[in-house]
């Protein structure tokens, strides 16, 4: 367990040094967070775990995590006390959208969390690549409708050429 913890620190810290590389979790973190969640007793290290298990699964490469991830950080948004709090469960909402593909929410979740914190780095650099995804996602649609408007046009004109 201790080479599990190591691990997810080491994925941590490779997304503080730089790069568009958000960490992943793999499977037995997540085990290891929900096992601490059934056996914390108190209300406030309960909520702290949560919030583990919340990251963990945001970051999970399975699609089902991060959905529960995003789920539990949106039954638990309301009930947060500080904007501290709060910006922390709108970035990690905005990293399990990002995961997700769903960009522009992703995009809009990071505008709220640099309300409350504008010089936070680690939303920046997300909202960075979450920007770029957007961008590039942009461009291919715009070829895509290009090339759709041109096979068009050109069925049209060939229509018209046979007819004279």
């Amino acid at each position: 367990m201790e080479a599990k913890i190591k691990e997810f620190f080491d994925s941590v810290g490779s997304f503080f040094s730089g790069g568009d590389n958000i960490p992943w979790c793999d499977r037995d973190i997540i085990a290891g967070c929900e096992k601490e969640v059934a056996e914390t007793g108190s209300e406030e290290s309960k909520k702290d775990s949560i919030m583990r298990l919340s990251w963990a699964l945001v970051h999970s490469r399975q699609p089902e995590d991060v959905n529960r991830g995003i789920a539990m950080l949106e039954a638990t948004l309301s009930n947060s006390n500080s904007p501290l709090q709060t910006r922390e469960k709108l970035y990690l909402l905005a990293v399990g959208h990002y995961r997700n593909g769903d960009y522009p929410r992703s995009r809009q979740l990071l505008e709220r969390c640099l309300e409350i914190a504008p010089d936070w780095r680690q939303a920046l650099s997300l909202k960075k690549v979450v920007e770029e995804k957007i961008a590039k996602d942009g461009v291919i649609g715009i070829g895509i409708a290009a090339t759709a408007v041109g096979l068009l046009v050109g069925g049209i004109a060939a229509a018209v050429a046979r007819r004279k």
